[in-house]
């Protein structure tokens, strides 16, 4: 993995360039997008590929990544969307939370994430990258606490995190009101 140039963020909101891989084992405080995708009442998942540098074999929410430095979330989002399952979508804006999360190796994620949501377009084609994933399934949100519950290791520590705190997400079908 080359480490690229991702934002890191102090306590006052200020904003400089970091090494992704440098953010993660110091534990820096970073911005981060997380997407879920929605079709109907399920959520699509994917299985993080082998090959990857933390958390990999875990299930997680369609698409998480780093705004590269410069990038806004949106533009962030949208690309690692499409890089990584080959959908293009309309994405909304729907919450911000702050966590941080140990994901193994003497890695930290501690992420300031702007979490987007999208509706399932039937003409949609997935097509994921097999380098970062293994593969993809829906699952219904209420079988998906309840499959946490049962195997939290399964799950990414971020997946489990938004689960938790569904409210801060701004998703309602997350916390399985809709």
């Amino acid at each position: 993995m080359s480490d690229r140039r991702i934002t890191a963020l102090d306590d006052l909101g200020c904003v400089r360039p970091i090494g992704k891989l440098e953010a993660h084992r110091r534990g820096t405080r970073h911005l981060a997008i997380s997407v879920f995708v929605f079709r109907g009442r399920e959520t699509l998942l994917q299985r993080r590929a082998a090959g990857k540098y933390h958390s990999p074999g875990q299930w997680a929410n369609a698409c998480c990544s780093h705004p590269d430095w410069g990038e806004t979330v949106e533009a962030c989002a949208a690309r690692r969307l499409e890089e990584e399952l080959g959908l293009v979508l309309v994405l909304a804006p729907a919450g911000r939370l702050d966590y941080r999360a140990e994901v193994g190796g003497g890695l930290i994620e501690h992420e300031h994430v702007q979490v987007f949501a999208a509706d399932w377009d039937p003409a949609a084609t997935l097509a994921p990258d097999p380098a970062e994933v293994a593969e993809c399934r829906w699952v219904d949100v209420a079988a998906l606490r309840q499959e946490v519950a049962a195997n939290p290791r399964a799950f990414t520590p971020w997946l489990r995190i938004y689960l938790e705190r569904a409210a801060e997400t701004g998703i309602p079908r997350l916390a399985g009101d809709g």
